[in-house]
This record gives C-alpha cells, sequence and structure tokens, in this order.
C-alpha cells in the first residue's frame, strides 16, 4: 500500500492452532497438532507505538520473566535524541498523519542501534515518537494478556512495506522499499507504475509442490477484477474516508508478495477474496496455511484518515470468528505487521543478516493467538516474517527447515510463543 507521500505499508500478523490434549503428534501429516495457520498482516506499526504504556519493565532491563507486562520494557519517558515528550497515538493522531519509512530514513533513525533520531533525522518528526494507550489499543493489550506477545519481532528489512512483505514468500530481500508492483490485476490502479515480476522459489512453491493447501484471501480482491475486467479502476470503498480511488480504498498487489510471482498470480485457487475466507471457515474448509490481508484503510496503516479502531475491529472480528469456527481447535493464528511505519521504539535491532546483507529495522507487535498459544506470555527470542516461513516449512514439510535456502534456514523458529502441552511436541524455539 502507499502512504500520503507515496510510499508502501503493511501491518502484523496472526496464527492459530489446536488439537486435542494429549502429547501425541497429529494424524494429519504435520510435526505438531497444529493443522491450520492463519497469518494476519497488518500495517506500519512499532511495538513502542502500542505497548510503550502496556509494558511496566525499565527501559535497557531486558526482563528474562515470561508473564505479563512486567516481563517487557516500557518506552521511555522521553525521546532520546531531543528530550521532548511522547505524544498521544489515538485515532485522530493516526488518521491525520504517515510518518515516512523509507530505507533511507529508517537507517537515519535507528542510527547504528542508538535509536535517536526519530525526531531530529531529516526525515524524521515529533510526531513519531507517539504511544497509543489502552483507550485506543486496549484490545490488543488484552491479547498480549490472553495469549502469547512477541517483544523482539523486528521487520526484516529497513524500509517500505512492499520489500518487508517480500520475505514471507522468499524470506530473503528481493527489492528495496515499493520499488516494484506486481504485472498482476491491480496493478495499473494505484501510484506506482514500476510493474516486475520476479523467479521463485517461493513458500508457495514448497507447500504446493509438497500437496499442502494454502491461500491468500484479500479484502476488496474481487471488486479489483470486476472493475478491470470491464476496463477501469473501482471506485473507492464507501466505509473508507480518504474517498480516493486507489490505496487506501481500494486493494493494492503491492501488498501481496505472491503475486510477484508468476505461477501464483491471479491463481483463483490460491488468490481469494476475503469474503471467500468466511465461506471456507463456516464450512470447514479452510486451507492448511492461510494469510489475510485487509484493505488499506482497516490495516492500521497511518495518514489518510485511517484509524487504528478501523483496524482493531477487522482483526478482533476476524479472531473471534476463527475461535468460534469449527476449525478453532486446530487453528493457530499470528498477528504481525509488516513494518514499523517510521515510528519511533527504542530497542536497536539485531545485527544485519548474513543471508542477503541487509539491515533489519525496528520491532513490531507479533502476536501468536488460540488455543495453542502459550498464555499471558512474552518471548523474548529474536523472530521475523522468514520465522513465519521457518515454521510452515518445519510443520507442513515433515520438519524441513531451510527449503528455500534463504534467511528460513539461520533465523529463530516461533515455538517461544507456543505451549508444547497443546502442541503435542515441543516446536523449536531456536534455528
Amino acid at each position: 500500500m502507499r502512504n500520503i507521500v507515496l510510499y508502501a505499508m503493511v501491518p502484523v500478523l496472526v496464527l492459530l492452532g489446536s488439537c486435542g490434549d494429549n502429547d501425541s503428534g497429529s494424524s494429519s501429516g504435520t510435526s505438531s497438532k497444529i493443522e491450520h495457520v492463519v497469518v494476519i498482516i497488518q500495517e506500519n506499526t512499532s511495538f513502542d507505538a502500542y505497548f510503550a504504556r502496556w509494558c511496566t519493565a525499565p527501559v535497557g532491563s531486558e526482563p528474562t520473566c515470561e508473564s505479563g507486562p512486567a516481563c517487557c520494557e516500557a518506552g521511555p519517558s522521553t525521546d532520546p535524541g531531543t528530550g521532548i515528550s511522547p505524544l498521544l497515538l489515538d485515532d485522530v493522531a493516526h488518521a491525520a498523519w504517515d510518518p515516512i519509512h523509507l530505507s533511507a530514513c529508517f537507517i537515519d533513525e535507528i542510527n547504528g542501534g542508538a535509536m535517536d533520531r526519530f525526531v531530529a533525522a531529516d526525515c524524521g518528526d515529533e510526531r513519531s515518537f507517539a504511544y497509543a494507550d489502552a483507550t485506543t489499543v486496549g484490545a490488543y493489550h488484552d491479547l498480549a494478556s490472553r495469549f502469547a506477545l512477541a517483544d523482539r519481532y523486528f521487520q526484516p528489512i529497513v524500509g517500505a512495506s512492499s520489500a518487508n512483505d517480500m520475505y514471507f514468500a522468499r524470506a530473503a530481500f528481493v527489492f528495496e522499499d515499493n520499488t516494484f508492483v506486481p504485472t498482476s490485476i491491480g496493478s495499473e490502479c494505484g501510484f506506482n507504475r514500476n510493474a516486475m515480476d520476479f523467479p521463485g522459489p517461493t513458500l508457495g512453491d514448497l507447500l504446493a509442490d509438497a500437496g499442502v493447501p494454502w491461500a491468500f484471501y484479500i479484502e476488496g480482491y474481487q471488486t479489483m477484477i470486476d472493475a478491470t475486467s470491464r476496463g477501469e479502476c473501482p471506485p473507492p470503498d464507501p466505509e473508507c474516508a480518504a474517498g480516493i480511488p486507489f490505496f487506501p480504498c481500494v486493494y493494492d498487489p503491492s501488498d501481496i508478495p505472491f503475486q510477484y510471482y508468476p505461477r501464483f498470480q491471479d491463481d483463483p485457487t490460491v488468490m481469494r477474496d476475503f469474503s471467500r475466507f468466511r465461506a471456507d471457515l463456516e464450512a470447514g474448509e479452510l486451507p492448511d496455511v492461510s494469510f489475510v490481508k485487509a484493505i488499506g484503510f482497516r490495516t492500521e496503516h497511518p495518514g489518510l484518515g485511517t484509524t487504528i479502531s478501523d483496524g482493531i475491529t477487522f482483526v478482533t472480528d476476524l479472531i473471534d470468528e476463527i475461535l468460534a469456527s469449527p476449525d478453532a481447535d486446530s487453528t493457530l493464528i499470528l498477528l504481525t505487521y509488516d513494518e514499523g511505519g517510521g515510528y519511533f521504539d527504542h530497542v536497536a535491532p539485531p545485527p544485519t543478516s548474513p543471508v542477503d546483507g541487509k539491515d533489519y529495522g525496528p520491532r513490531v507487535p507479533t502476536f501468536a493467538i488460540g488455543r495453542f498459544a502459550r498464555k499471558n506470555h512474552i518471548s523474548h527470542v529474536t523472530m521475523e516474517h522468514s520465522s513465519v516461513v521457518k515454521f510452515i516449512e518445519w510443520n507442513w514439510l515433515a520438519g524441513e527447515t531451510g527449503q528455500l535456502g534463504t534467511r528460513d534456514a539461520e533465523v529463530n523458529n516461533i515455538g517461544s510463543l507456543l505451549d508444547p502441552k497443546r502442541t503435542g511436541v515441543a516446536v523449536p524455539e531456536g534455528r
């Protein structure tokens, strides 16, 4: 998606899973009792933006406990670079302004790990140093109390949404920022007309070749298909405050990483309108692996009149539907964000990846939700989008991780978020 200054955005992730309570593995051919995973990807939010006022451990204390707000660090009370106090990030502030979040800006703001130039950098702004409180994001604080929250999950590369989204498909660097859009349906209906496809393999290839059902459910996709079939671009969604016929009011293919790969591009077997998700869920026909992407104004991407509340409503309604579905006992939900969106975070990213030589960006909120998640748990294990790829390989591809030969071979798995009593086997926490 694109922000006010024409930069892409992307949001957070959710996983669900379950089966019986005994300690045997799944009979479905998975490595654990998790038979379905649903990955919800929201956009452009840093960990501190939502959890600086929920976590209570002192800044820099690096707590080792794992239960509740006392086990994650609060955000600093003043900006480390300028000394100003944080602003309140509420729906009004969120709707009014979109921080610049290109790779060069992130590098300047991170400042070698000092995390002190989100306000002072050339593309910084005092509005980047902003924390939401329970009035706005209390629903996410509640999810953290009920399930598992990662406080060391980082965006995999500095820069904007599309570059970070590609790690869900390739677990590797493909291009910078929002340089390209795919040559798929809808590419002519956005800001960026620089269309390009890329060679695989992707996670989708691994799953398809192994006969594992998977799909990407996308809000606004069918509306785009119908409009372009008439040689038109769709009108803005009537609920979108910006009222413009492109992001965030219509489907944006640049947010769907598998659309960049010809094997899956606009393939109705795997590329599905979001309305199909509910039908598949209610019928008990959910694929083993599902990704979900809301239309732009429901992704929590800032600016252009978008509100945090609209995104939270989309996410929590979706979670409630999954947890009440026939597949609830076999599903893991992962909720994450594509990138931090230029908002301040105080924890320095990991060192440059040895796999692709690219710098990590700031932390983003990431949850494991559902029966398989630990309860009221904080994971301190370093993870990123490639960790989701690694988990899917481990669970559905006979435990053989690193099959893409990219970051999936060296990142940590997501087991620190999961309860081995529920999963039936300890999902790996490390490499």
